[in-house]
């Protein structure tokens, strides 16, 4: 079987979910740029007038404590692509049916005999767009490779982006 990486629906979508991660990246670091820019224009008009900038510091703090967020999501989906890519460099789909059993508990059931059981899985981001996309799947057919360290990446026709999961923990 050729691996995933080969098809080209795959690549588009790693590259809208490399995009996705760069915007949040940059948007993290446009905050701080900001940030720092709004607070030296205030110091500057409060040192020349005599009169603080009402709000300007509340903004400030505020940009200041959601650029990490922004700039922690952004780098991390990055590594994340990065892996998925060298992983589906050599791995291939395997088609099969997605069920939803809540939020963001799935079971991957693959075609043909390879995978007898049903895979249990747990959606990585909860997100509340990409939960509602993930429930719209259930009981369709998708794509799904196993990425190692127990974490799956699935897709689906006309879904235009990938999406991870790892494998729930059995308890004994």
């Amino acid at each position: 079987m050729r691996p995933a990486l080969d098809d080209p629906a795959t690549v588009a979508t790693l590259a809208a979910y490399r995009g996705g991660a760069l915007r949040w990246l940059l948007g993290g670091g446009v905050a701080v740029v900001v940030a720092v820019v709004a607070g030296m224009a205030a110091i500057a008009i409060a040192r020349d007038t005599g009169e603080p900038v009402p709000f300007v510091g509340l903004g400030v703090v505020a940009l200041l404590l959601g650029a990490p967020v922004a700039l922690a999501a952004g780098g991390g989906s990055l590594l994340r692509a990065r892996r998925w890519s060298a992983a589906l460099a050599h791995t291939p789909w395997q088609p099969g049916v997605l069920r939803t059993g809540g939020a963001a508990v799935l079971s991957f059931e693959p075609a043909g005999s390879d995978e007898p059981e049903p895979v249990p899985l747990r959606l990585q981001s909860t997100t509340s767009w990409r939960v509602r996309e993930v429930q719209r799947l259930d009981g369709a057919e998708v794509t799904a490779a196993p990425v190692g360290g127990g974490e799956w990446v699935f897709t689906a026709d006309g879904l235009g982006t990938l999406i991870g999961a790892r494998e729930l923990r059995r308890r004994r």
